[in-house]
């Protein structure tokens, strides 16, 4: 499955969600460490589902860069 992930700057790093997995983030000093933990997030978050017995919701968000004039 593919999740899309929401990842944004913060004043300190970075921060990153998936819209598709409520209560699934990270957050990292760096890009890839960011990237590295929300993965590890998904996986346990996962799991951690599935050990409670709940329905793992299909990948359903879709993400698109709009360009706009500045």
């Amino acid at each position: 499955m593919r999740y899309a992930v929401v990842i944004e700057r913060t004043s300190t790093g970075y921060s990153a969600y998936v819209p598709d997995l409520p209560g699934c983030v990270a957050a990292g000093s760096g890009l890839g460490e960011v990237e590295t933990l929300i993965q590890e997030a998904i996986g346990l978050h996962l799991t951690g589902m599935k050990e409670d017995g709940l329905s793992i919701p299909p990948p359903a968000s879709l993400v698109e860069y709009m360009e706009v004039a500045a």
